[in-house]
């Protein structure tokens, strides 16, 4: 917000809505960005469960300018929006809207997020194969965005949900040249796909906060020189990384997705260049406090 703090007639809202946000750390983030760069904007976090009425809201309101979208909302709001980009209508995916006068405009920033965090962390995802745990939003985004802009050889998709997995595979195969597989995620499958896979992506809250125990994948599993890279960011390192980390893998965590999909998402609320190190100290800053 405006370096004096007052929130006015013409403070422009964003928000985060997820069911649960209040681990959420996007409002810390985005109002130290809005407050560096002297930005009449405000963002805070709200609960959702009725969808359908939410968006309502945001588009009566003239102030209300965009949305972050977290679980579960991801797939559902697209059919509340006027408008798509084409890349993210073919996902089925969103985690973000923007308010363009009452014309609500989705598009996506966790796949691109991702992709820069894997290439950010040196590696090279050209003929890998990729085990992706969950099918969900964010799994969607980072698949479509896997398989279109880098050559990996192999997309492994695993999800409880089998419905949903099936769904992603089938669109993935339809709208990519990607080979894809699809299993149900559980014990035996985990065992049987985890040591052929290059990168593990965990796209499920498995090892969120407030259950910082839990892991899907048990250690004795992994391999020297796996990438591992898990989605969650609360806490800092998830027990997934850990253990990866001390069998010799290469670890990325979620908190290089979250700070590369929050500044596109800055960028698309207000037409500024984003404060990247602002952002990135507040987040550390929390994460470790």
């Amino acid at each position: 917000m405006k370096a004096d703090g007052i929130i006015s007639t013409s403070t422009r809202l964003c928000a985060v809505i997820g069911n649960p946000v209040a681990h959420s750390l996007s409002p810390a983030l985005h109002n130290a960005a809005f407050n560096a760069l002297g930005l009449d904007y405000v963002y805070t976090a709200f609960r959702v469960e009725d969808l359908k009425s939410a968006i309502s809201g945001m588009r009566a309101l003239e102030n209300f300018r965009g949305l972050s979208v977290t679980i579960p909302h991801k797939i559902e709001v697209i059919d509340y929006l006027d408008e798509i980009d084409d890349i993210d209508r073919s996902i089925g995916s969103i985690n973000t809207v923007i308010n363009e006068g009452g014309r609500l405009c989705g598009s996506g920033t966790d796949g691109p997020g991702a992709l820069k965090a894997i290439l950010d962390a040196g590696v090279d995802p050209d003929d890998a194969t990729v085990l992706m745990l969950g099918a969900g939003g964010a799994s969607r985004a980072i698949a479509f965005t896997l398989a279109r802009s880098a050559s990996i050889g192999k997309l492994v998709m695993m999800d409880i949900n089998e419905p949903m997995l099936k769904g992603l595979a089938a669109d993935l195969a339809a709208g990519t040249d990607v080979t894809v597989e699809a299993a149900l995620l559980g014990p035996e499958t985990i065992a049987a796909r985890v040591p052929d896979a290059d990168i593990i992506i965990n796209c499920t809250p498995v090892g969120m906060h407030p259950k910082e125990d839990a892991s899907l994948v048990p250690p004795g599993l992994f391999r020297r020189g796996q990438v591992v890279f898990d989605v969650v960011y609360t806490p800092l390192e998830t027990r997934l990384l850990r253990e990866a980390a001390a069998k010799g893998c290469i670890v990325i965590s979620g908190v290089e997705m979250f700070i590369n999909q929050a500044v596109l998402q800055f960028e698309k609320f207000t037409g500024s260049e984003a404060p990247v190190d602002v952002m990135r100290n507040v987040l550390m800053e929390r994460l470790k406090g």
